[in-house]
């Protein structure tokens, strides 16, 4: 890390510049304004919009003046003078990943609790910010979001379509932006520095663009789930992004305290434009009460994400086409898709069994006939199962953090998963890390998949892993595990059971019988972009309708903390499908 440090005219801000190697190696540079040169215990953190860079927040940070309070700005990776290639990123996710760092980082380097953090986006900025708080849940002050870019302006017909096909077909293409300096503002001086800015490149990739707009449409279906307090300040001639989207956004948003306002006759760039001084007095005025007087918290009146649950719950009436749809589907499945292995395993164990999800993780086509081969081949690919295979990946990640971890403090640590069927995911990371000290026990009420984990692990030598039976919702059950584990993983269950109340059960057993200080793994499934399919055609290993229920990731870190534990780090896939969320143990 660097610092160039100079005073700010006519302020106490003392603003110095930073870099930050991410987890991949790109190095993110980012700005720092601290009153007299030392770092607060409260921050506000900015987001810039596309194409854009942190240093064209100056004149916002000292507009905002706010007291006693730190505020950090980022140049996003392929933006400004952060590294990585201008405008590129694999996915939009790929910056919300960034931002969870991002803050991370900021607060352990400068002691600032989330607890006193306030984050503010601009344009694509803005969605980054609310994707981050409504997938990653963390407990901050407030957001405020200005011309927040949930819906994107193509104006050429089918534009979107043709995007996605071109993608296909030219997987590293890029596109320019339509936009001019003079569509952005009416503030001729701000258009012209726009339109020399060295640091602003126009390019955007098209991987970027498609995903913004999934991602955007996720987390506006999903904004129920946000509480935080939120201030959403739109423009009234917006030449950039569909406003209605910031309506619908608003209107599902679920933070008690909430505001939006939007500037009649101002464009795109509020925090530009000629009148800028409105919308960042209502910013300071919104940021400063959230400070100084916290929202009291408020328990939710139904579960996130109840509705979805209810929708797929009710039986579809004899009129709506969508129940013979259905049916034509579960009849193809239970006939002709019988030639895929895969297919004839779910309906013979249940398609959320851990027998289904160990040839899900093997991902290796199986049929009868060659037609069988390839509808395999199309039933590994769905969206849920390529989750699945990343939420194993992420599982496997923090598994070894947990592992290095508990590793640090002693030589033993021992591994339990309460329902683990076969446990491929454990018998691959003790084969790989071969650690003295390290064992496992895998517990299911499966004894089909316990025996055909037993025989696997067997055959690879993994003497340190044991198979059980055992109920993950049986506190009795939970209280015999011998020796108390170190580390517990809980990996596709609970979201399989619509009620808080048995998991709830659940996680409080787990945290009497765990280590003090141990680590909890547990997945999560705030969204599925399949689940009334699922739920109409698929079966469970009950033999019953597979019908998820959706819990926010909001909702399950309260579940977490009324049972004891304390999130420290969460992976999701792209979609947003599957969490991995790894939590201590409070001691």
């Amino acid at each position: 890390m660097h610092a160039q440090v100079r005073t700010l005219p006519d302020t106490a801000l003392v603003a110095s510049t930073h870099t930050l190697n991410l987890r991949d190696g790109t190095e993110l540079f980012y700005r720092a304004w601290h009153p007299g040169g030392v770092p607060r215990s409260r921050a506000v953190i900015l987001f810039h919009g596309g194409h854009e860079h942190a240093g064209r927040f100056e004149a916002l940070v000292e507009g905002l003046d706010l007291p006693d309070t730190s505020v950090f700005a980022w140049d996003a990776r392929g933006h400004g003078r952060s590294g990585g290639e201008r405008g590129h990123a694999r996915h939009f996710m790929e910056f919300v990943r960034d931002a969870d760092e991002f803050v991370r980082h900021l607060s352990a380097s400068h002691a600032i609790p989330l607890e006193s953090m306030a984050l503010l986006g601009h344009s694509v900025g803005s969605v980054i910010a609310a994707t981050y708080v409504h997938d990653y849940a963390p407990p901050i002050k407030a957001l405020v979001l200005g011309s927040p870019a949930f819906r994107v302006k193509l104006y050429v017909p089918a534009a979107l379509p043709a995007l996605r096909l071109w993608q296909r077909v030219r997987p590293g293409s890029y596109v320019n932006s339509y936009v001019r300096p003079q569509m952005l503002t009416h503030d001729t001086a701000e258009a012209a520095a726009r339109r020399v800015d060295p640091l602003i490149s126009p390019r955007i990739a098209v991987p970027v663009l498609t995903s913004l707009f999934d991602t955007a449409e996720r987390v506006i279906a999903g904004a129920g789930s946000i509480r935080v307090p939120t201030l959403l300040l739109s423009a009234g001639r917006d030449f950039v992004v569909h406003t209605e989207a910031h309506r619908r956004f608003y209107d599902r948003l679920g933070a008690e305290r909430k505001v939006m306002k939007q500037f009649p006759g101002f464009y795109h760039e509020i925090f530009h434009e000629t009148g800028r001084h409105q919308a960042t007095r209502l910013a300071r005025g919104f940021i400063l009460e959230a400070f100084y007087k916290p929202a009291k918290t408020v328990a939710p009146s139904r579960p996130d994400n109840g509705d979805l649950f209810e929708q797929v719950t009710q039986p579809l009436t004899a009129l709506d086409p969508h129940r013979w749809g259905y049916a034509m589907i579960g009849a193809g499945l239970r006939s002709v898709g019988r030639l895929s292995a895969g297919v004839r395993l779910g309906l013979a164990s249940g398609f959320d069994s851990g027998r289904t999800l160990d040839y899900v993780y093997a991902n290796q086509a199986h049929g009868t006939t060659p037609l069988g081969r390839v509808l395999d081949r199309a039933y590994l690919d769905s969206v849920g199962w390529r989750g699945i295979r990343q939420r194993a990946v992420n599982l496997n990640r923090l598994l070894h953090t947990a592992i290095d971890g508990v590793s640090a403090r002693k030589p033993e640590v021992h591994v339990v998963d309460i329902a683990g069927g076969p446990g491929r995911y454990l018998q691959d990371v003790l084969a790989e890390r071969r650690q003295p000290g390290l064992t496992a026990v895998c517990r299911d009420r499966d004894e089909a998949g316990l025996a055909q984990g037993r025989e696997a692990a067997a055959a690879r030598g993994l003497n340190g892993l044991r198979y059980q039976p055992g109920d993950a919702f049986d506190p009795a059950s939970i209280a015999t595990l011998e020796p108390r584990p170190d580390i517990v993983v809980v990996s596709g269950l609970y979201e399989l059971f619509a009620d808080n109340g048995p998991v709830l059960t659940s996680l409080s057993a787990l945290h009497e019988q765990m280590q003090p200080g141990g680590y909890l793994l547990i997945t999560n499934q705030p969204h599925h972009p399949q689940l009334a399919f699922i739920a109409r055609t698929l079966v469970n290993r009950e033999g019953r309708p597979w019908v998820m229920r959706p819990r926010s990731q909001a909702e399950l870190t309260r579940l977490l903390g009324a049972a004891g534990f304390t999130p420290e780090r969460m992976l999701t896939d792209d979609a947003g499908i599957f969490t991995v969320t790894l939590a201590r143990r409070d001691r």
